[in-house]
């Protein structure tokens, strides 16, 4: 699976998005239940948070993914933010706070659906939104320059060196689409009656700027993947694969802590266990 992983320069329109894994439904099922057994252990352990985040065009699966990744996973363990644009108080303080304050607590997983990545994408492609953020050093587009987007990738670097300092294992997943796969999926969407909900105009609206987001994307991840914080650029137009891929790299990864175990039983409680069994058992 480390094939996926990004350690030096890549090339989107030379990454595959079409995999397809024989049996992966029935693998993700099985590697899921692993990974539902290491969180209990991260949980108990409590020294590590898991960071998982998504990022993809509309239409990759990023919904699917999760619900079927994390589906054995305990409830109380993982918690899942969808970020949406921001609010009138997100926009209050600077663009990383709102997900400052979302990061899982030591011994969770948390799931960013779309990430702070998106004040480097959409915001890319879409200068006029950074005027919404009232940075004093930005009253025009001018001022939204190359040093702008270079000062701005150095401070998502920071921020996810700092959280990897501080014990978050952070994972991060770009979910590959192609063009042609990305029709199919929004005509789903307006052929199935219980798909129309997912469609916007606005999809078709930012569809014409694909070739824009592909080297967003492509500059965003070439910039950011570091071996505290790597991307794996998965690819997405089958679903199943997409899925097993994904949770196959994180359990991959978390195995390899050797670190993260089940706490040890007090000494003095271990040495009277049969003591609590008998005061139980003859109740």
């Amino acid at each position: 699976m480390d094939d996926y992983k990004v350690t030096t320069n890549i090339v989107l329109k030379n990454s595959e998005t079409k995999v397809i894994t024989d049996k992966a439904e029935k693998e993700l099922k099985i590697v899921r239940k692993k990974l539902s057994k290491l969180q209990d252990t991260i949980y108990a352990h409590g020294k590590y948070a898991v960071l998982v985040c998504l990022q993809g065009m509309d239409t990759a699966g990023k919904d699917s993914l999760i619900r079927e990744v994390f589906k054995d996973f305990n409830a109380r363990g993982v918690v899942v933010h969808s970020f949406k644009v921001p609010t009138e108080l997100e926009l209050k303080h600077d663009y990383i706070w709102r997900h400052y304050i979302a990061l899982p607590a030591r011994g969770k997983f948390g799931v960013f659906n779309r990430t702070h990545y998106e004040n480097v994408l959409v915001t890319r492609v879409h200068p006029g939104y950074i005027l919404g953020e009232n940075i004093p050093t930005v009253n025009s587009i001018d001022d939204i320059d190359d040093r702008f987007w270079d000062k701005r990738f150095e401070q998502i670097n920071n921020f996810e060196k700092h959280i990897a300092e501080n014990g978050t294992i952070i994972f991060k997943f770009f979910l590959n689409l192609s063009k042609e796969e990305q029709k199919n999926r929004l005509l789903r969407r307006l052929e199935k009656k219980e798909k129309n909900w997912k469609f916007s105009p606005g999809d078709l609206k930012e569809r014409k700027l694909w070739d824009t987001y592909q080297v967003c994307y492509e500059d965003a991840i070439n910039r950011t993947s570091k071996p505290h914080a790597p991307w794996y650029v998965i690819p997405a137009d089958d679903k199943p694969t997409a899925r097993y891929i994904v949770a196959k790299i994180m359990y991959d990864v978390l195995s390899r802590y050797n670190d993260i175990e089940e706490p040890e039983l007090d000494e003095d409680v271990k040495a009277n266990l049969e003591i609590y069994k008998e005061e139980l058992n003859n109740e």
